[in-house]
């Protein structure tokens, strides 16, 4: 008998359903639920594979102060029809599903969302209260309850931070499959696909409080997301810009908590390979220069407003090894920061030498404590902070360098009999060994000042101070080469690529005129650069 009233109602389904006040009840039911007007364009009732009510244009209006909307629109959603009441002459409903819905989610300068406001009340009153799961609708109007479960399939989600400066960052979800259960703690689960970077995310053990919030932004949430990816040097892009490419895969795990409109987050994320590339001028060809580095760790990371903070971050080079703690700052653009920095037995070659191809390169291993800061996107020309270095043992071997020392003593060797005795003329033809390179230094607004900086070598010393320019190569640095019976001083102005150097008085050129030595110093530069 119960059969045969089941498949009376299935089929006389179309004529239980009154079409119109249900559309009715339907629209006005999310409408409070969501504090934002629902609407659909028309309703159908179908019998196969399950009863269920579909709605057909589904649009949920935004928040006004994010723009015209909608936030949520799809084709078709889905709600499903509870048998056993429609036996008995009523309409409950039961699961609800939207398939392939387009999301709008957006952040404004002061890093509201425009998710905040969903749940609040859309005309002053207090805020809707989700009714008991599963408790009845009845069709003729009265309140409905949330469905027991909504699931979302193959969801598309824009995700727009609006900056300071005015230009917005974009980003996209694919693929999004979402369980939601409701009750006073909603349950969440799924994946979903982030844009750029192609990166997996996984989202498990997600729970939002409802309980005490004027507004679903202002619930409580907390989850579990792993991220995984094979690149991504589409993500770096877009905050720092294509030059240099940093690419590399990367694994994430991180607890979410907070409130949904505004949430926080921790745990570490892992680069195993990290690849930089650039094409360098200087360099021969290929002119497209890789430097890789290893083992790249964000431990006790945390990220909270717009501020990402990482203590420790490690990582190694060609067996080196580089640890700083991190604090990354998204307000009126990036701003980075990294205290503690610790280097310790770098290599410089594979830097100076293979991948940046600088004039002024040495070799050796270094040694460095320090803390630099930047704003992006003019890293180089912000770059500031303290620090301290020891290179060696190496080798001097940039032409540009060779030429700027070698050249001082030159001068000077050819005018005092003994130093140019004591530092043969092929001396600076081939890289110079040394023992050490030491020295103190402080950048601000990438302008180096050096005060200290010492080279020691078997054969000589040469002591530097003045400034140097790490985005413009403009110089401005005494030098003094001292060698057992003589001593060479000189100011070297112009750039990095182009240096003047003007010997100063001294025991070597007492008795020569300035010009002429000036000028051979010249000619003698030209042919090392």
């Amino acid at each position: 008998m119960v059969a045969v009233l089941a498949i009376a109602a299935v089929i006389g389904l179309p004529f239980l359903v009154d079409t119109p006040r249900v559309q009715t009840l339907i629209a006005g039911s999310a409408s409070q639920a969501l504090g934002r007007p629902v609407k659909f364009a028309s309703l159908s009732v179908a019998v196969f594979p399950r009863p269920a009510v579909k709605l057909h244009a589904l649009e949920v209006a935004e928040d006004p102060r994010f723009g015209p909307g909608p936030f949520l629109k799809l084709e078709t959603g889905r709600l499903a029809l509870k048998l056993r009441p429609l036996v008995g002459g009523r309409v409950e409903f039961g699961d609800l599903t939207l398939s392939r819905p387009v999301i709008s989610l957006v952040q404004n300068p002061d890093g509201l969302l425009n998710i905040a406001s969903l749940g609040g009340p859309a005309d002053g009153r207090s805020p809707a209260r989700a009714g008991r799961p599963g408790a009845p609708a009845a069709a003729g109007g009265a309140g409905a309850a949330l469905p027991a479960r909504v699931t979302i399939e193959k969801a598309t989600i824009t995700y727009v931070a609006r900056g300071q400066a005015g230009i917005p960052s974009r980003y996209r979800v694919d693929d999004l499959d979402l369980t939601v259960t409701t009750g006073p703690t909603l349950g969440f689960e799924g994946r979903a696909r982030v844009q750029p970077g192609d990166l997996a995310v996984a989202i498990s053990e997600g729970r939002l409080a409802l309980d005490g919030a004027r507004s679903l932004g202002e619930a409580s949430v907390s989850a579990r997301v792993a991220v995984e990816g094979t690149d991504i040097a589409a993500l770096v892009t877009v905050f720092a810009g294509p030059a240099p490419a940093i690419g590399g895969p990367i694994k994430a795990t991180l607890a979410v908590s907070g409130r949904l409109g505004a949430p926080k987050a921790a745990g570490s994320v892992e680069l195993a390979s990290v690849r930089v590339r650039q094409t360098t001028a200087a360099c021969p060809e290929p002119r497209l220069r890789t430097l890789t580095l290893t083992g790249l760790k964000l431990a006790g990371l945390a990220w909270e407003g717009n501020r990402l903070t990482s203590r420790p971050v490690t990582a190694s080079l060609a067996g080196g090894t580089v640890s700083t703690s991190l604090t990354v700052t998204l307000d009126r653009g990036v701003r980075l920061a990294l205290a503690d920095l610790a280097v310790k037995g770098l290599p410089l070659e594979p830097v100076l030498v293979d991948f940046l191809c600088q004039g002024y390169a040495v070799t050796g291993p270094l040694d460095l404590t320090g803390a630099l800061s930047a704003s992006g996107p003019d890293l180089l020309g912000t770059l500031s902070g303290p620090g301290q270095l020891r290179i060696g043992p190496g080798r001097v071997v940039g032409s540009q360098a060779l030429a700027l020392i070698g050249g001082v003593v030159r001068v000077g060797g050819a005018l005092s009999s003994p130093l140019s005795a004591d530092l043969p003329m092929s001396l600076f033809a081939s890289p110079l060994e040394f023992d050490s390179i030491t020295g103190t230094y402080r950048i601000a607004d990438g302008v180096v000042t050096i005060r200290d900086l010492t080279y020691a070598s078997r054969v000589m010393k040469v002591a530097v101070a003045g400034e140097y320019g790490l985005a413009t190569g403009r110089l401005n640095l005494d030098l003094v080469v001292s060698h057992g019976r003589g001593q060479a001083r000189a100011k070297v102005t112009g750039t990095a690529a182009a240096p003047s150097v003007k010997v100063e008085p001294s025991s070597l050129v007492r008795d020569r005129d300035p010009t002429k030595v000036e000028g051979g110093l010249k000619d003698l530069l030209r042919r090392f650069r």
